[in-house]
């Protein structure tokens, strides 16, 4: 584990892809996605974390609408983490995310999570090397925490390109309809691509483990990205095999009691 190179993962469908194929694929899914997540709440017993990091524009918020579509609301809720306040940053950094873990029967998807924590104070300068070293302990053993108490915990990185990121940050500039997209900051991070090209590497290094793999989920088209997430969301669900719990009422006995009223 803790081997990945970026480099060496596509960013695009292979051009044998064939897209209207991919998305009848997705459908089905999402429909797979859908009776999973009830059978996981009717059960009660299961949950799981779908945690999604990636660069600017990786198109992040577009993943939880192409995979996450026709939930149940009540069942999935989405939590996301900007900079800390201070009063989050008073305590150590996991205290804030702790308390949206999802509870058993739900899902909960962290659109950028508790890795913005060994990301942005890296490439910042803003924590020390032994800092870093115990955050990246810390996040194992919280992950490993959750799996232990019934959490699946699925992690994706979306591989967008270098050049595919440019386009969506100047679509924001020029299509009035993106224009509440766009964010200063985001070419402040643009320009220190390569810095955390490499602290994305150091980061699957120490925190790609079996229980909580990093998925590398090809970015640059949203069809292809919202089909591989999907497929991995539905194989998690197979693993975690959630059935409908058995009707534990002595039926006749119930009926019986209707009849005499």
């Amino acid at each position: 584990m803790g081997n990945i190179n970026l480099s060496k993962h596509e960013t695009r469908a292979d051009k044998k892809i064939d897209k209207s194929e991919i998305k009848e694929k997705t459908a089905k899914l999402r429909e797979k996605i859908q009776s999973y997540q009830r059978m996981m709440y009717a059960e009660g017993k299961n949950s799981m974390l779908v945690i999604l990091q990636g660069m600017d524009a990786s198109w992040k918020d577009g993943t939880v609408k192409r995979v996450f579509m026709g939930l149940n609301p009540l069942w999935c809720k989405i939590q996301w983490f900007k900079k800390p306040t201070p009063l989050e940053a008073s305590h150590d950094f996991l205290w804030r995310v702790h308390e949206h873990a999802p509870e058993a029967g739900m899902i909960k998807i962290f659109n950028r999570s508790h890795y913005e924590d060994v990301l942005v104070p890296v490439v910042e300068d803003l924590i020390s090397k032994d800092e870093l070293e115990n955050r990246y302990e810390d996040i194992n053993n919280f992950e490993q925490l959750l799996t232990n108490n019934g959490t699946t915990v699925l992690k994706f990185y979306l591989n967008i390109s270098h050049e595919k990121q440019k386009e969506k940050l100047l679509d924001r500039l020029e299509n009035p309809k993106k224009y509440w997209k766009h964010n200063d900051g985001d070419r402040d991070s643009r320009e220190k691509w390569d810095q955390y090209m490499d602290q994305y590497h150091d980061v699957f290094k120490h925190t790609d483990t079996k229980t909580a793999p990093w998925h590398v989920i090809a970015a640059d088209q949203n069809w292809w990205k919202a089909y591989q997430v999907a497929e991995i969301v539905v194989e998690a669900f197979e693993k975690m095999n959630p059935k409908r719990p058995e009707l534990e009422a002595d039926v006749a006995k119930y009926l019986e009691e209707e009849d005499d009223d």
